[in-house]
């Protein structure tokens, strides 16, 4: 654990207004582009942020400091994610629906930098759930292998080999669909 957690946690437990801003100022915007990624849905990943946030709150009387603390809010922000993406399921009439899933629309005024952007996002979107979360927290949030294992419940090797499987799939579908 590094100082800064370690002294975030100590101001969330001794000041709890003071930590909440804290934790707030540094993992909000990572946690919201993280949780964005597995949601795709602006509201969706506002709704998820916010209820990481409260959980995390809540549950600081419960983080024994096993992992670090980073590892752990991930994982907080992970299961508000799946939990949203469950209940979106749920809310689905059928399979038949042209409602159901996510995609991307690319509108044809987008800059070609946006539209690479969402062309990967569909490429992600491809993946696997346990794919999608190895390279998004490895791409994007540039955590380790160990780390992410610790957020997915899983073990280092799993999630390296699951992050280089997304990989290849990614370049795949990049090549594939111009």
């Amino acid at each position: 654990m590094t100082t800064t957690e370690q002294s975030l946690i100590n101001t969330l437990r001794i000041c709890p207004e003071a930590g909440f801003r804290m934790l707030m100022d540094q993992y909000q915007e990572p946690i919201y582009w993280h949780i964005r990624r597995l949601v795709v849905l602006h509201d969706d990943a506002q709704d998820a942020t916010q209820e990481t946030f409260v959980r995390i709150f809540r549950s600081m009387g419960t983080y024994q400091g096993n992992g670090s603390f980073r590892s752990w809010i991930y994982r907080i922000a992970t299961n508000e994610a799946l939990r949203c993406l469950s209940k979106r399921q749920e809310e689905t009439v059928s399979l038949e629906s042209e409602t159901t899933g996510v995609t991307l629309i690319a509108d044809n005024s987008l800059e070609e930098a946006d539209k690479l952007a969402a062309k990967l996002q569909r490429a992600i979107l491809t993946l696997s759930p346990k794919q999608q979360l190895a390279f998004n927290l490895r791409y994007y949030d540039e955590l380790c292998f160990s780390e992410i294992a610790r957020v997915a419940d899983s073990t280092p090797t799993s999630i390296r080999q699951s992050y280089h499987v997304a990989k290849e799939k990614i370049i795949k579908y990049m090549n594939q669909n111009d």
